[in-house]
């Protein structure tokens, strides 16, 4: 490929453009003369989160802007002209098209210096820098710094249901293997609590809904906190029975906190 420099620059009207297919026919030649020139702006935007042929597709995008703009007549080689406009390409779709969640203007910038300047500050120490030699690298605030670099998970957040410590958020819900056998369970316990007395649903609500203690219960209701541990058992045991048969054949055991 031709040196961008190099490049004839084609004859050009009083104001540097031509017109009609000659026109047309010139921006396309300059453009596949400088497409190397297009992926090598790409390549440094690489770290940047996004698949890079999204961001070469961009670049790309860049250079036919950047060709069609271009005025010879003011005597500017075109790789001087069109590296900007690629960059700025780039860092526009970059900004406004690759963020899930979208943090603030200045904590982008802050990242893409900071992505930036990580590698040349970790040749010239011989290992990774740490936050806050980044930070003093910048010139910014430490917390800014850290902020700006975790907003990058904002480019792609992970899933909710993403592994962590080997188990997935859905593993670590309190809920049972069999969600049809739990609706049954529940369908038969409120068949059982609805056959209760009032006042004996008034226990379980207190006890078991509010999370009073025996104590308050017994102060509300008039009775001594050993009338209504007793209450609440049998309670207990015969709603154990009737969901599961008589106590002692098998049944799991009903703890009373």
């Amino acid at each position: 490929m031709s040196n961008p420099a190099a490049t004839p620059t084609p004859p050009c009207e009083p104001h540097g453009r031509t017109d009609g297919p000659l026109r047309a026919a010139l921006q396309d030649d300059i453009a596949l003369r400088h497409l190397g020139l297009a992926e090598s702006v790409a390549r440094s935007f690489s770290s940047f989160g996004p698949d890079a042929a999204d961001i070469r597709q961009v670049a790309y995008l860049g250079l036919i802007k950047a060709v069609q703009r271009f005025n010879p007549a003011r005597g500017v080689p075109f790789a001087s002209f069109a590296i900007p406009t690629i960059t700025g390409e780039i860092k526009r779709y970059l900004r406004d098209c690759c963020w899930v969640i979208r943090p603030p203007r200045h904590l982008q910038d802050l990242r893409t210096e900071a992505v930036r300047a990580a590698p040349v500050l970790a040749q010239r120490l011989g290992r990774e820098p740490t936050t806050r030699e980044l930070a003093a690298e910048l010139g910014a605030e430490e917390p800014v710094v850290a902020e700006a670099l975790t907003c990058s998970t904002s480019l792609r957040p992970e899933s909710l249901d993403a592994p962590f410590d080997g188990k997935s958020w859905g593993d670590t819900l309190p809920s049972p293997d069999n969600c049809i056998e739990r609706s049954d369970d529940l369908v038969s316990l409120r068949a059982a609590v609805n056959g209760l007395t009032p006042a004996e649903k008034e226990l379980l609500y207190r006890r078991y809904f509010k999370e009073q203690t025996q104590q308050q219960i017994g102060e509300h209701l008039g009775m001594t906190q050993m009338q209504v541990s007793r209450k609440l058992a049998r309670i207990l045991v015969l709603l154990q029975e009737r969901l599961a048969g008589p106590a002692g054949s098998g049944s799991a055991d009903i703890r009373i906190a």
